[in-house]
């Protein structure tokens, strides 16, 4: 059956008008940034073919973005960086990404519908929905965008480094990943503490220090 617009209806029964989805791409991911969507649809509009991002192929969710975005009234992008994921952790940073998101509204959303993560200090009401993307049509819009918008961002940094495979893998913990990344060591955009990452700088730290040991004989 696919996500329907149950929880859209609800929110408009109550008086909000602009009901924003928000979901998330590359909070599992080795490397890379996390991209938040936020995607306020008009009124009974349902894109064809939309469904959760991750049940649809890469051909699919392409021409679903593509719908998306000549029938969205808003959509927005958020993203936090690697550095802000190491910093903050991943939880914190997707909660960033989204808030940003959010905010890149033109017009502003009235309502949210959030896929899981409860967001504290917004000045609208939100609800979060367990397994939202593949219950609500907004939010199962906002996976789809932040997925198309974050592979999109992955195949460029394919260009750059080449030798860990992005393209295919978009920065998750693949076997060819992770081989790639035992091999060459993390590049500027892996997060250093992702527990397969941290082991392999770990592992090179060692080995750096053991060589450099003074011998006692």
């Amino acid at each position: 059956m696919g996500p329907t617009q149950e929880f859209e209806r609800a929110a408009r029964r109550c008086g909000y008008r602009r009901i924003a989805g928000i979901d998330e791409a590359g909070r599992g991911p080795l490397a890379g940034p996390v991209i938040a969507a936020a995607v306020i649809l008009p009124s009974r509009c349902r894109p064809l073919g939309i469904n959760d991002s991750k049940q649809l192929s890469a051909m699919d969710r392409e021409h679903v973005y593509a719908a998306i975005v000549e029938q969205a009234v808003a959509i927005g992008i958020g993203s936090a960086d690697v550095a802000e994921i190491d910093q903050l952790n991943i939880l914190t940073a997707t909660r960033l990404a989204m808030r940003r998101a959010v905010d890149q509204l033109v017009p502003p959303a009235d309502y949210l519908l959030i896929d899981a993560v409860v967001l504290s200090g917004l000045t609208v009401p939100a609800r979060p929905i367990i397994k939202g993307d593949s219950l609500s049509v907004s939010i199962a819009a906002a996976s789809i965008v932040a997925k198309v918008t974050r592979d999109r961002l992955m195949a460029r940094y394919h260009e750059t480094f080449p030798e860990y495979g992005f393209l295919s893998h978009k920065g998750y913990g693949t076997a060819e990943h992770l081989a790639q990344l035992a091999r060459h060591g993390p590049c500027p955009i892996h997060r250093r503490t992702f527990s397969p990452v941290q082991d392999v700088v770990m592992t090179s730290k060692a080995q750096a220090a053991s060589q450099e040991s003074p011998k006692l004989f």
